[in-house]
C-alpha cells in the first residue's frame, strides 16, 4: 500500500507540475495562439496525471471508470474551447506574433 500511496503522490506532483507549466505558459507567451498551445497541451497532460494519481487511490472500479469519464471529457471541451477561441482571434483579426 505504501508504494501505490508514493506513487500516486508522484502523478499528482508531476500534474500540478504540468499545471503551473501552462499558467505560466499562458502568462508569459506573446499572443493568444502560443498561450493555447501552452495551456491546452500542459492542462490536457496534468489532469490526466492527476486522474491517473486519483485512480490509484480509488475504491471502486467505477470511481476509476467516472474519473476516465470526467477525463475525456475535459479533454473533448478543452479542445473545441481552445478551438473556438481561436477562430474567434483569426476572425478578429489577431494575427500571430512574430519574432
Amino acid at each position: 500500500m505504501i508504494l501505490v500511496d508514493v506513487v500516486s503522490g508522484l502523478l499528482l506532483i508531476v500534474g500540478t507540475v504540468f499545471f503551473l507549466a501552462g499558467t505560466v505558459g499562458l502568462l508569459r507567451f506573446p499572443d493568444v495562439y502560443t498561450r493555447l498551445h501552452a495551456l491546452t497541451k500542459a492542462d490536457n497532460l496534468g489532469l490526466g496525471f492527476v486522474i491517473a494519481g486519483l485512480a490509484l487511490q480509488a475504491e471502486s472500479w467505477s470511481a476509476v471508470l467516472k474519473l476516465i469519464i470526467i477525463w475525456l471529457l475535459v479533454l473533448l471541451a478543452s479542445s473545441a474551447a481552445c478551438h473556438l477561441v481561436a477562430r474567434g482571434a483569426l476572425r478578429g483579426k489577431i494575427m500571430p506574433w512574430k519574432s
